[in-house]
Order: C-alpha cells, then sequence, then structure tokens
C-alpha cells in the first residue's frame, strides 16, 4: 500500500536546487522548479547515476556520471525516448514536502 511520507520543509529547497533525501536504503532526488517540487528516484535509469546531485538547467537535470539528461516533471529521457526515471507524486501539507511512496 502507497504510504504518504513526509521528506522535507518548503525554505529547505529554493527554486532552482535540489536535494537529495535518503528513507532507509532508498534516495529520492527532490526538484524545486520554480516553487513547484518533483521527485524522481535517485539513481539513473542508465547506470544508477545520482540524479540529485546532477546538474539542473530549468527543468532537466543531467546525471553526473554519463551526462543522460531528464525532464523532472516527467521522469523522461531527453536523449533516450524510451528510457525514464521513476517518479513520485509530491504533496504540499502545512509547509512540508511529502512523497508518496
Amino acid at each position: 500500500m502507497a504510504q504518504l511520507v513526509s521528506i522535507a520543509r518548503l525554505e529547505e529547497v529554493p527554486p532552482g536546487q535540489s536535494r537529495v533525501i535518503k528513507i532507509g536504503e532508498f534516495g529520492i532526488a527532490l526538484f524545486n522548479i520554480e516553487g513547484t517540487f518533483y521527485a524522481l528516484e535517485n539513481s539513473c535509469p542508465h547506470s544508477g547515476g545520482p540524479l540529485g546531485r546532477g546538474e539542473l538547467q530549468g527543468k532537466i537535470v543531467t546525471c553526473p556520471w554519463h551526462e543522460w539528461r531528464f525532464d523532472v516533471t516527467t521522469g523522461l529521457s531527453i536523449d533516450y525516448p524510451d528510457e525514464q526515471a521513476k517518479r513520485f507524486e509530491v504533496k504540499i501539507e502545512g509547509g512540508e514536502i511529502k512523497v508518496l511512496l
């Protein structure tokens, strides 16, 4: 069953920034794109690179290992249309950022 988990406060991730959150063994890359939050699994589908540590330009993050690019709003690869990073639904409640796991 899906679970809503608090991962950060709004003020902890400024616009245009990202943050990596660990929940047990699981990593989530959280992105703030112009005040809207998006969450991807912090693992590039190509070879597991840390997406949350990649360069963010607009809504595109570039994996730091092999430069695969992903649209953080959809998880879709810009370079390889058949590839997609796992996305999580984000909810804002009382100043907290929560994801549905």
